[in-house]
């Protein structure tokens, strides 16, 4: 039996299948949610479930409280009737917007002991449209994929800029450290996610962990360039000093006086430098947050306890705004 699903305060509904996602069915209907891991770890297509029943899988990021509230995350949410969902957008595909596409790696550069920059060509020709903000996929040859936020600003669209952290025991990233070299040839589609800045006024606060600097720096260098004049303030929290791989934001610093920069280390002390857990150090210095917006990028265990602790200070939960980075070994662990 095909079941129907709505999506409230729009035109928009379209079918679904018993053992099809929500999520699955929307974009086969040509219809987009944000999302990223697709095994319910990150959090990305999280929405409201308005009525009807459905079932969800392991793997489910979702606090208790949020399920009392009907909240779901549409990648792992299977429909057991007629639904109303609300999720937090929804528009339609633009068939031209993404494109497969070959890359080739013109520079390999060590940024860190566990960070590469590796920084990729698309063909003579090849533009490739995106969002300050928004990642591409890597596809293997064994067909698997791996999502990569682009540190490039968007007018930069010849290429892809993409900041590699080595996750030990992870076949592609170890296959990055040891064996990747200049000229291999990869496959890519590009664009993904809704990590994107919002027009507002309102002061922003950046928080990234480790190579959750890179979409943020897109996202800072893209509003330089097009003159976007808000006060904002960037948290960059790592494990150890060495972690802080680029000295680009000494360098913002200097250049505007409504950039500020916090550098945040949690595992070791280093003169000058904060020592906590970077969205803690957010809240040291913001014990109320809701003037802000909040851009937060990292792994989940870092964006859900943004997420949690910033609203409770006070921050909308609409001004706040994740990506978060999933390991292969935590898609996993989330189960089927």
């Amino acid at each position: 039996m095909t079941f129907q699903v709505i999506v409230t305060e729009t035109d928009y509904r379209f079918p679904c299948e018993p053992n099809e996602s929500v999520l699955d069915a929307a974009q086969r209907a040509g219809l987009e949610i944000p999302f990223s891991c697709r095994k319910g770890v990150c959090g990305t297509c999280k929405g409201r479930v308005v009525s009807g029943e459905a079932r969800a899988f392991a793997g489910d990021a979702l606090s208790p409280a949020e399920r009392a509230e009907g909240q779901a995350l549409f990648c792992n949410t299977r429909p057991r009737s007629d639904l109303t969902i609300a999720p937090r957008s929804i528009g339609k595909a633009d068939p031209f917007a993404r494109k497969t596409t070959t890359a080739r790696v013109f520079r390999l550069q060590r940024l860190a002991d566990d960070v590469m920059l590796v920084h990729l060509r698309f063909p003579a020709g090849i533009r490739a449209r995106f969002r300050a903000g928004q990642h591409l996929n890597l596809i293997l040859d064994n067909g698997e994929r791996r999502d990569f936020s682009m540190a490039n600003p968007p007018r930069e669209s010849d290429g892809a800029q993409l900041h590699i952290r080595h996750v030990p025991g992870g076949a592609f990233t170890t296959h990055v450290f040891e064996k990747l070299r200049r000229g291999d040839v990869l496959n890519v589609e590009i664009p993904f996610g809704d990590f994107l800045l919002r027009d507002s006024a309102k002061p922003i606060l950046f928080v990234a962990g480790s190579t959750g600097f890179a979409p943020i720096k897109s996202i800072i260098e893209d509003m330089a360039i097009k003159g976007i004049d808000r006060e904002m303030v960037l948290y960059w929290g790592v494990r150890q000093r060495s972690g802080l791989y680029s000295e680009l934001p000494e360098k913002w610093a200097k250049a505007n006086r409504r950039f500020r920069y916090v550098p945040v280390l949690s595992d070791e002390p280093s003169p000058g430098i904060r020592r906590n857990l970077v969205h803690k150090a957010v809240l040291e210095d913001h014990p109320s947050l809701e003037a802000f917006q909040a851009y937060v990028c990292g792994v989940p265990v870092m964006t859900q306890a943004a997420r949690i602790e910033f609203i409770a200070a006070g921050l909308p939960e609409d001004e706040f705004f994740a990506d978060a980075f999933v390991t292969r070994a935590e898609v996993a662990s989330a189960g089927p």
